[in-house]
């Protein structure tokens, strides 16, 4: 490994895309993604990276040509953000439904309207159910490591899915900080030459994606949904592997702070830094509290949770995005659904916050909970922020 290079975060997801030797890009501009794909014209116009780099006229058109490329054998990859990934909508389910294993940086950004170009969650909660294998990053480090760890899982026969990493717009994106390179050489014995299953080849014609008659189409997207859970333990194991090789250690569920803590912060993405200071602070000062992080949104590890929140007798979790409607946050209903069979359950506090970018420090979570402490959080729902005559 090279010594920690100080670069933009958006750059070191860029390079982690090179050094996967992807062979065809699909690029389309948006707030806050462009800098990876701009990066990535640079890689291939200069010869650096031997790719077809595609600029298209729109992310529709961006997920159409990766679901053509990768189903033509091409190890694929795009970026996108907000209404850009609303846009890919219709195209999402079909990369996955036909097993398509494209990777794809998700820059997480708030939905409009009102027009918002700062980070929440919005925009990937609203494609929760695409079928997509969903990772989300905390910091450069993760964001560089993670991207390519994403290959290797997409393209394992096991699972054959399309794998997005979730990485939080602006906070993220364009923050410098240190990142750890990998040699090449190293990269290329950890992710080996993409090996799809199957192609389009005029040699040997194939259809992909016939009409699914009322006879077949449950089938099929139950065949999709079991490669999804089963996808879970694959994604372990390539952990797994990336820690023993390269020593640095990723869990779908990470806990930190004491582990009799009877208060626990539940987070995901890049908040959860803040969060662990915060938890720090409040443990030094006597307070039982921990916090729970979440890195494998889908398929949600319900076992790896459920062990992790084990003895907690009250959740905080941290959802950065609505749900209209529906009384909680994304976050939120996953957690409880996941409660409602369990025979002792902690008391559930869900705090939506950070929404279109707006800070959330230190001394917010800690007020938190305090709250919490007190039950003077809303029994569904709290935004925080939001004043109460607004």
């Amino acid at each position: 490994m090279t010594k920690a290079k100080g670069l933009e975060v958006s750059l070191a997801v860029a390079e982690a895309v090179k050094q996967a030797n992807v062979d065809v890009i699909a690029a389309y501009p948006i707030t806050p993604q462009t800098h990876i794909v701009e990066e990535l014209s640079v890689y291939v116009a200069n010869g650096e990276l031997d790719a077809e780099y595609v600029p298209v006229e729109s992310e529709h058109t961006a997920m159409s040509a990766s679901v053509g490329s990768s189903a033509a054998g091409a190890r694929t990859y795009t970026a996108t953000s907000a209404q850009g990934l609303a846009l890919m909508h219709e195209i999402l389910f079909i990369a996955s439904g036909l097993r398509l294993p494209i990777v794809m940086t998700v820059a997480n950004r708030a939905l409009s309207a009102p027009i918002s170009i700062w980070n929440d969650h919005g925009d990937i909660m609203a494609e929760r159910d695409i079928g997509w294998v969903q990772i989300f990053a905390e910091n450069g480090q993760e964001a560089y490591d993670l991207s390519i760890a994403a290959f290797k899982i997409a393209e394992d026969h096991r699972v054959l899915l399309p794998v997005c990493v979730n990485i939080d717009g602006f906070i993220l994106t364009h923050m410098i900080e240190p990142v750890l390179f990998i040699d090449q050489k190293k990269i290329d014995a950890f992710l080996p030459p993409f090996n799809p299953a199957l192609t389009l080849d005029p040699k040997k014609p194939v259809t992909m994606g016939p009409v699914g008659v009322p006879e077949v189409y449950a089938e099929s997207r139950k065949q999709c949904e079991q490669a999804l859970i089963n996808s879970r333990e694959i994604v372990a194991e390539v952990f797994d592997q990336w820690g023993k090789t390269f020593d640095r250690n990723y869990k779908l569920i990470e806990k930190n702070g004491p582990d009799e803590a009877k208060s626990l912060f539940i987070t995901m993405g890049s908040m959860g830094e803040t969060t662990m200071t915060a938890v720090q602070e409040l443990t030094d000062s006597g307070e039982s509290v921990g916090q729970v992080r979440i890195r494998l949104w889908r398929p949600f590890p319900k076992k790896e949770f459920l062990n992790a929140i084990a003895g907690a007798e009250e959740l905080i979790i941290i959802d950065r995005a609505l749900s209209p409607g529906s009384h909680n946050g994304p976050v939120a209903q996953e957690v409880k659904a996941l409660l409602y069979d369990e025979p002792v359950k902690p008391r559930v506090h869900n705090v939506i916050a950070g929404l279109g970018g707006r800070d959330v420090t230190v001394k917010d979570f800690k007020k938190m909970y305090a709250m919490s402490r007190k039950n003077e959080l809303d029994p569904n729902y709290t935004i925080w922020g939001v004043r109460s005559d607004a």
